[in-house]
């Protein structure tokens, strides 16, 4: 094995990109602890929606790399081709109906850029894809992307701590909190607030929403637009949906066990109040209506009962692109912070354990460095 630019790092964050880059720097011989506030996924990981795709239109750095994460799944699924929790059924997705024709711009786009789309009159969609209640769909047509799929991350992530642990690597869990340790304006581990110190050659701040304040406590400007995000799901029931759908009013899919998973922007800012402690109070009412959105666009009207309900921070960047490499402003610290975490959290692993392990910047991630905003 080629040695490594570091022999050591610890990583904040047990969500999907913090559990992945650990894994990726544990194959390549680094030994790396994991610290956790609680369980591994108990955070944005744990409630995330988890669709893989590059639909409708970002930069293309942006597309190029959720491209790559979703082909590392792809990856994936054809040596895991009967798990439940990793599917590629594709993905549908429509607009409210209005005069720009909206959709229409979108199918063209992406078909100028060589993403797998196709648009569809309401009539034609049940012979494409199964389980939708056609009557939903706007007179403008849905657009069908057949390559997109849905991954369960807390499943993944247990997966992904197996191999990690059977590689030598530790995750910690009960020792409270964690925040980066610097000592003479550079990294050099994490410490909890049971005062447990974690030393290290570097280390990695993967703690989803909590990233921006973080970073700032350390010396590094990370802007910050993160929303309060609700995740919905239901018990099991039989039925047909295969495909993931981003509807006006709600986006769901098929989850492991017959059941579904169930999201809307608009839920959540009505719905979703934090309170002084920093705990979240949901309104049953907005939980009912969400429900009844996700049923008016399946077969059947099926009626929908909660299984489980997660509020709480969504990660997203000011600028809305991922976060992903060196803290210049910290030495020794990177950053890994996204609202594509489930898309690009097999391949964002990937490439950042490179930068970590070997020194050198990955072409891929010049984009996203958190340095950007400080040069603004």
């Amino acid at each position: 094995m080629k040695k490594t630019a570091v022999s050591s790092t610890v990583i904040i964050g047990a969500g999907i990109l913090g559990v992945s880059t650990g894994l990726e720097l544990a194959r390549r011989g680094v030994r790396v602890t994991i610290v956790n506030d609680g369980p591994a996924a108990n955070g944005a990981s744990g409630r995330s929606l988890s669709w893989l795709n590059s639909s409708r239109m970002r930069s293309a750095p942006y597309h190029r790399l959720r491209m790559a994460g979703v082909d590392r799944y792809r990856t994936l699924a054809a040596r895991l081709p009967d798990v439940d929790w990793l599917r590629f059924d594709g993905g549908l997705t429509w607009d409210e109906d209005g005069p720009d024709n909206a959709i229409e711009d979108v199918y063209q786009y992406e078909v100028s850029i060589g993403y797998d789309a196709r648009l569809l009159p309401p009539d034609a969609v049940a012979a494409v894809t199964p389980g939708i209640d056609t009557g939903a769909i706007a007179k403008q047509g849905a657009i069908f992307n057949p390559g997109e799929g849905w991954v369960d991350l807390p499943i993944l992530i247990g997966v992904l701590l197996e191999e990690f642990a059977a590689l030598g690597g530790e995750l910690v869990k009960d020792q409270g909190a964690a925040k980066v340790l610097v000592e003479n304006g550079r990294a050099i581990g994490a410490v909890t607030t049971s005062g447990k110190r974690f030393e290290a050659d570097a280390v990695v701040l993967a703690t989803g929403p909590a990233v921006p304040a973080m970073a700032a406590e350390a010396g590094q400007t990370i802007d910050d637009g993160t929303p309060v995000a609700l995740l919905i799901q239901t018990k099991p029931l039989e039925h047909p949906l295969r495909a993931v759908l981003n509807t006006p009013r709600v986006a769901l899919r098929p989850a492991p066990g017959g059941t579904i998973s169930l999201d809307a922007d608009w839920a959540a800012d009505e719905g979703v109040t934090v309170r002084e402690d920093g705990t979240y109070e949901i309104a049953p009412a907005v939980v009912d209506a969400l429900l009844a959105e996700a049923s008016s666009v399946m077969a059947g009207n099926p009626k929908l009962e909660v299984a489980s309900i997660g509020a709480g921070g969504k990660p997203i960047p000011g600028d809305g692109e991922p976060v992903i490499g060196a803290m210049k402003a910290v030495p020794g610290c990177y950053a890994a912070f996204s609202h594509s975490g489930a898309t690009i959290g097999l391949v964002a692993g990937e490439l950042l354990s490179y930068e970590i392990a070997t020194g050198r910047e990955h072409p891929m991630l010049a984009t996203f460095r958190p340095d950007r905003f400080s040069e603004e």
